[in-house]
């Protein structure tokens, strides 16, 4: 080869570089924005996993046009989309419940946490008006199914739950679901009582250290008090779309990370199944702080009659499993100032989403 054909070579050698590293620090909308790459997740294109990118492509023109911060979908581990701010920690509002879930099977694994045990055995109670005798027959296993018949205030709560909550003393415990913050909350008190761990630094050492989360960070989590309302503090997770993913990829695979079980299976098998009815009519229960949706109900028909377990945070972000389809997918939002909520213009990316399939298997 010539030395001007080399010349040449590594002129075109170079421009390609430089553009592939172009297209790999354009951020969603185009500005420049060095995104990591992340070694513990395998990225492919879309068509490799049986998708159309061109499908997709109108799709994240729809995610973009709804304001959304982040979204990502694996399947089978496999990262085909990826797009916004999926590095950065965002809100999780409601997801906090299944993270907490997580916690809860691997420490009654290991003898920490008694599921039957009372309110009354463990000594729970709260600021007046106190519990009853009856409120307090509730056990740890009814709080997880959010049936604890306790309707004492919380923190935390949002209008909806202060609208529909139950008369004290209307049902005794494990007859009655009820979407339930105190509940959730005093979970947390229990936890933290029962193996002397703190929330937040168990996740990080049980959970988000072993399966290499990036972004999570004890300090950017925080307990939420209203101590007017309850001695129980809400537990506030920050969690990036990535990270949100690799909990969701944990799940999809029984709880197995790399040849080690960080969540016991049986856990996982036990808390995504339905022990309430949410919503007859679409099909959706209610297992140990997971919200479980039934195959071929009209819920299932999201993602082609397949039943899944998932959790969203104030009606917007979400964090979902598809078992059958091998699928994990992640919708994030910017709720830290002032918003407007998407509605259902979230359910419409979804479908916009699975219509870009391409391959049934």
């Amino acid at each position: 080869m010539s030395k001007k054909n080399k010349m040449t070579l590594i002129r075109v050698s170079g421009i390609l570089f430089f553009l592939i590293c172009t297209i790999s620090m354009l951020s969603w909308k185009g500005c420049a924005k060095v995104q990591e790459i992340d070694e513990s997740l395998e990225y492919v294109v879309p068509e490799e996993v049986g998708w159309s990118s061109e499908k997709l492509e109108e799709a994240k023109v729809f995610a973009e046009n709804i304001n959304s911060a982040a979204v990502m979908v694996l399947y089978d581990g496999k990262v085909f989309v990826s797009w916004g701010n999926v590095d950065k920690n965002y809100n999780c509002h409601s997801i906090r419940k299944p993270f907490l879930s997580a916690l809860y099977g691997i420490y009654r694994n290991r003898g920490k946490i008694n599921l039957n045990a009372t309110l009354e055995e463990l000594n729970i109670d709260d600021i007046p008006p106190s519990l009853s005798k009856e409120e307090k027959q509730a056990t740890v296993r009814d709080l997880l199914k959010s049936r604890s018949g306790v309707y004492h205030e919380a923190a935390g709560e949002v209008k909806v739950m202060i609208d529909t909550r139950p008369a004290r003393g209307s049902h005794p415990p494990n007859t009655f679901y009820y979407y339930n913050n105190w509940d959730f909350n005093v979970l947390g008190t229990i936890f933290e009582q029962e193996t002397g761990a703190k929330i937040f630094e168990a996740f990080k050492k049980e959970i988000a250290d072993p399966i290499g989360m990036e972004n999570f960070s004890v300090e950017n989590c925080q307990y939420y008090y209203e101590k007017n309302k309850s001695m129980h503090p809400a537990y506030a997770f920050r969690m990036s779309a990535r990270d949100m993913a690799r909990f969701g990829l944990l799940y999809l695979r029984k709880g197995n990370w790399n040849g080690q079980q960080i969540i016991p299976q049986g856990w996982i098998d036990e808390s995504t199944q339905a022990y309430s009815t949410v919503s007859e009519e679409m099909g959706v229960g209610y297992g140990y702080m997971w919200n479980v949706v039934k195959p071929k109900g009209p819920a299932a028909q999201l993602f082609d009659g397949h039943d899944a377990f998932y959790h969203t945070g104030i009606g917007i972000h979400t964090l979902a499993v598809i078992p059958g389809l091998k699928l994990v997918y992640i919708y994030r939002y910017d709720t830290d100032g002032p918003f407007q909520d998407p509605g259902d213009a979230t359910l419409q990316l979804v479908s916009l989403i699975m219509n870009a399939r391409v391959s049934k298997e």
